[in-house]
C-alpha cells in the first residue's frame, strides 16, 4: 500500500488513541452502523484533507465501513498525530501521506499524492485540497461530483471562488451547520486552544490580559474559557455588531494598537491577513505570548518579528523566543500554525462528533444529491442538522419535548391574537 508516514511502528499506540476517541463519538458510530448495512459510498474515492487526528481516525473507518475508498493527507504541516497516521495505514488499509512538522513542499506532495487517485468526492479543512485541484486544467478531475469543507477559512476561499463563477462542483460548507459552528468552533476551539497555549508554556493564565482577535464563534470560545481561567479579557474586532457583544458579555473591546502594549497573551481567530503586525510586536511586553488558532499562520506578520528581532530559539516543544534588538523577548507558539493542533490535541472528541457527522452525512448527501446541484457552495440540509443534535441529546440521556398538535397551529397561523 502506497503511504507516507513519520513511522508505521506507532501504530498500537494510535489504534488505542483513536479506539478512545470512538467511545466519545456515538453519533458516528450510529451512522457506522448504518453505512456498514447501506453502503452510500460504495464505489466511490474519497480524498480527504484534514488534520490527521484520533477524531479523523475514527471519520475515515465510517467513510471506509460505508464502501468508500479514503485517500488522507493532512491539512495542516504541524496537526497530525504521527501514531493515527501509522494505525490508519497499518490497521485500517487507508493510503495516508502526513507527517508532523513536514515542510511546505512535502505538505503540497501529500496533496498531490492524494489527488493523483483521480478522487470521486473531496473532503476538505481549509480548502488548500479544493484551492490546488482549481490551479490545475479542468479535465484533470472531471470525474469529481462535489466535496464538503469543514472550517470557517475554507468556507470563505470557496464562496470567493463561486462567487467569481469558477467554483468546479459543489460543496457542503459543514462549518455553516449549527451542530458544527455553535459547538465544535464554541466549545472546541475554546478549550483546545486554551490547552494548546498552556501545554507550550505552562504559564498562568489567571491574572493575565488575554487578548482575543476576532469575536465570531471561535473567538467567543476562547474568550469564555480565558475568563474562566481567571483572564481579564480583552477583544479585538472590526465588526460594531460583534465589539457590541463582546461588550455585553463582559469583555473590554479596543483596537490592537492599543492592546499590543497591554496584553500578556495574544491569539488570533479571525481567518485574516496580518492581524497582530509589526507595530503591534513594537510596542508589546516583554514576555508577551502571541498564538494564532485560525486555519493558516498568515494572520501573524511572522516576517515582521523575524525582521525586528537579533536572536531566535526555540525554548520549549512549540515555543519560539524571539530576542528584540532592545532586549525584549516575545515568544511565538507553534509557528504561529493552529495552537491547539500544533502543541495540543485540538478539539475533544464529543464535539467532533457532530462536525464529522455532519461530514458523513454530507458526503452522502452529495452522492444522492449532485446532480441536481450547481457549482456552489451549500449549507447542510436543516434535516440533517437537527437529526444529528437529536442524536446526540439521545446519546447524552437527554429527552425534550415536542410541540402539540394545537402549538403548531398556532405557529402557522395568523389569526390569534391577545
Amino acid at each position: 500500500m502506497n503511504y507516507d508516514i513519520k513511522d508505521i511502528k506507532l501504530a498500537k499506540k494510535g489504534a488505542l488513541r483513536i479506539e478512545w476517541a470512538s467511545n466519545n463519538m456515538p453519533v458516528l458510530a450510529l451512522i457506522g452502523e448504518r453505512f456498514k448495512k447501506e453502503k452510500p459510498l460504495a464505489g466511490l474515492k474519497v480524498a480527504a484533507c484534514l488534520h490527521v487526528t484520533t477524531e479523523t481516525g475514527v471519520l475515515m473507518e465510517v467513510l471506509k465501513s460505508g464502501g468508500a475508498e479514503v485517500f488522507v493527507c493532512a491539512s495542516n504541516p504541524l496537526s497530525t498525530q504521527d501514531d493515527v497516521a501509522a494505525s490508519l495505514a497499518k490497521d485500517l488499509g487507508i493510503a495516508v501521506f502526513a507527517i508532523k512538522g513536514e515542510d511546505t513542499d512535502t505538505y503540497y506532495k501529500h496533496i498531490n499524492a492524494v489527488l493523483a487517485t483521480k478522487p470521486d468526492i473531496t473532503m476538505d479543512d481549509g480548502a488548500d485540497l479544493v484551492s490546488t485541484i482549481h490551479q490545475r486544467p479542468a479535465c484533470e478531475h472531471k470525474n469529481i461530483i462535489g466535496g464538503t469543507e469543514e472550517t470557517t477559512t475554507g468556507v470563505i476561499r470557496l464562496r470567493a471562488l463561486a462567487k467569481e463563477g469558477k467554483l468546479r462542483y459543489p460543496i457542503i460548507a459543514v462549518n455553516d451547520a449549527m451542530t458544527k459552528h455553535l459547538f465544535d468552533n464554541r466549545y472546541g476551539t475554546g478549550q483546545s486552544t486554551i490547552d494548546g497555549i498552556i501545554r507550550a508554556t505552562n504559564k498562568l493564565v489567571a491574572g493575565s490580559n488575554f487578548v482575543v482577535c476576532g469575536y465570531g464563534w471561535c473567538g467567543k470560545g476562547v474568550a469564555m474559557r480565558a475568563k474562566g481561567l481567571g483572564a481579564k479579557v480583552i477583544v479585538i474586532e472590526v465588526d460594531p455588531l460583534r465589539a457590541l457583544e463582546a461588550t455585553m458579555d463582559g469583555f473590554e473591546a479596543m483596537p490592537i494598537k492599543e492592546a499590543a502594549g497591554i496584553g500578556d497573551i495574544f491569539v488570533t481567530v479571525t481567518g485574516d491577513i496580518n492581524v497582530i503586525r509589526g507595530e503591534h510586536f513594537q510596542v508589546m511586553k516583554n514576555g508577551a505570548i502571541v498564538c494564532n488558532s485560525g486555519h493558516f499562520n498568515v494572520e501573524l506578520e511572522i516576517s515582521a518579528l523575524e525582521k525586528l528581532s537579533k536572536a531566535k530559539k526555540e525554548i520549549r516543544d512549540f515555543c519560539d523566543e524571539y530576542t528584540l534588538k532592545d532586549g525584549r523577548k516575545i515568544y511565538l507558539l507553534g509557528e504561529g500554525r493552529l495552537i491547539n493542533l500544533a502543541a495540543a490535541e485540538g478539539h475533544p472528541a464529543q464535539v467532533m462528533d457532530m462536525s464529522f457527522a455532519n461530514q458523513a452525512l454530507g458526503a452522502e448527501y452529495m452522492v444522492k444529491n449532485h446532480l441536481d446541484l450547481k457549482n456552489d457552495v451549500y449549507k447542510v440540509p436543516d434535516a440533517i442538522d437537527s437529526n444529528i443534535a437529536a442524536l446526540k441529546l439521545d446519546s447524552m440521556g437527554i429527552k425534550i419535548d415536542t410541540l402539540t398538535a394545537e402549538q403548531k397551529k398556532y405557529l402557522s397561523s395568523w389569526e390569534m391574537g391577545t
